[in-house]
């Protein structure tokens, strides 16, 4: 295993940077910070690779020997590399209404872990990950007053209630990619998705006589489901040694299994008021991607995704009163929509196949964007949108197969229009890819 005491070495030193960051269960509660977070499953993430994240988050067909984009087990069967990648992301959120409120949140969270090896290079390989699924983090603060008793006297006393949530799910992901021929590869994954979405209700009194308490509504879910790709390769389609690429995926629906509850916070002390135990379907999500490379300096994108949660059913309680939660998800599977993503982007690396070139020659220049059509409807009327711009860099090191990505983005989702608000976000995210050949003999001189 030629260099494996210095890949050991570095992902140390990564696993170190790593945790400094954020923990998961730190990220549940410093998440995005968006209100919208607060319905369906919450904010839905998906990461891919380092590189296609600066090129408009998708890359369903692109092709490459450093990253192992995570969207299409297809394209894990080009390995060469044993190939450890981990991924954190700090990003900042303003938010406005209608009425001229705004507010802020900064936050941090590990993106990504993945780890993959080929069995046989450039043919079948062996993909692993585990990244966060959706998150929930909010927080909203109404101040009121009612007349109660305090003392044997009554009086008009102040209060604050807070609304907030956290959570999120998680997906831990296992799959091969195999080519059958020198055009066709395809994929296939078993994903399992597991966590805790849950929000509460914190009262808090001005008169210390008062007790103050909150009230968390939460589910626990847990089920399995599956990704199938595809990737077609074409040589010399436009040009002579051009490559254009097909690839496409589809993770089937998920039906996750689990048990909500309601709990009483009082004085320090946790009370379980009710458990139910119930089902949610997810739907399925269907993506395709289209990759073209004219020469070794160019790769241009475009990509889209679908996924219906108009079909997102629930058998857990719509009611609620002072023991039973109240109906997951909030708002009903009425305030879920269709959702759509179209993305496009190019990197372009100056030096292309020459290795002898300046060091930022050979560095990965990257930009592009994408619009999304959300897919939480909070009044059941509105239709809401994402639109945002990303970039970054990816820079060479002394090992081969290592490189180390800085990427940026910035946007905006939601309106201002009935009494909605509109987020605006800029985040960026450091990824550190290493690879190195592992398990191969040396051969006899």
């Amino acid at each position: 295993m030629p260099g494996f005491s210095r890949l050991l070495f570095l992902g140390t030193c990564a696993g170190v940077i790593l945790l400094a960051a954020p923990s998961p269960a730190q990220a549940q509660s410093n998440g995005e910070g968006t209100i919208y977070s607060r319905f369906g499953m919450g904010s839905l993430l998906e990461f891919s690779s380092s590189q296609s994240d600066a090129m408009g988050g998708g890359g369903y067909a692109l092709r490459s020997l450093n990253y192992n984009p995570d969207a299409n087990p297809a394209l894990w069967s080009d390995q060469v590399f044993t190939r450890l990648s981990g991924s954190a992301a700090y990003r900042s959120t303003s938010v406005e209404d209608d009425q001229g409120n705004s507010g802020r949140l900064s936050s941090g969270n590990v993106q990504a872990l993945q780890f993959n090896f080929p069995l046989y290079e450039r043919s079948l390989g062996v993909g692993i990950s585990f990244q966060p699924y959706s998150r929930s983090n909010y927080s909203r603060t109404e101040s009121d007053s009612e007349d109660v008793s305090v003392s044997g006297e009554r009086s008009e006393v102040p209060f604050e209630t807070e609304f907030s949530g956290s959570g999120g799910l998680h997906r831990l992901r296992g799959g091969l990619g195999y080519r059958v021929n020198d055009m066709l590869s395809v994929g296939a994954t078993a994903d399992l998705l597991f966590g805790t979405l849950e929000r509460r209700r914190r009262t808090t009194w001005a008169a210390p006589q008062l007790r103050n308490t909150i009230v968390s509504d939460g589910v626990q879910l847990s089920g399995l489901t599956s990704t199938l790709g595809g990737h077609l390769a074409l040589a010399d389609v436009f040009a002579e040694d051009d490559a254009f690429s097909i690839g496409a995926s589809v993770t089937l629906p998920a039906n996750l299994s689990g048990e909500q509850y309601r709990t009483l916070d009082e004085d320090l002390a946790r009370d379980t008021l009710s458990t139910e135990r119930g089902d949610v379907t997810l739907p399925w999500k269907g993506r395709l991607g289209l990759s073209y490379q004219p020469n070794a300096r160019w790769t241009v994108v475009l990509d889209g995704a679908f996924e219906p949660w108009s079909t997102f059913s629930s058998d857990f309680s719509t009611g609620a009163s002072e023991t039973v939660p109240s109906r997951f998800p909030a708002g009903g599977p009425g305030t879920l929509a269709d959702r759509w993503r179209l993305s496009t982007g190019a990197e372009v690396v100056p030096a292309g196949d020459d290795q002898l070139a300046g060091y930022f020659a050979q560095a990965a220049y990257r930009f592009g964007g994408y619009a999304e059509r959300m897919y939480v409807r909070p009044d059941q009327e509105t239709t809401l949108y994402e639109f945002a711009l990303t970039a970054g860099i990816s820079l060479p090191t002394s090992l081969s197969g290592t490189r180390i990505d800085l990427n940026t983005t910035a946007g905006t989702r939601g309106t201002t229009t009935n009494s909605l608000v509109r987020d605006r976000f800029f985040g960026v995210s450091l990824h550190v890819n290493f690879g190195e050949r592992w398990f191969q003999r040396r051969k006899l001189r």
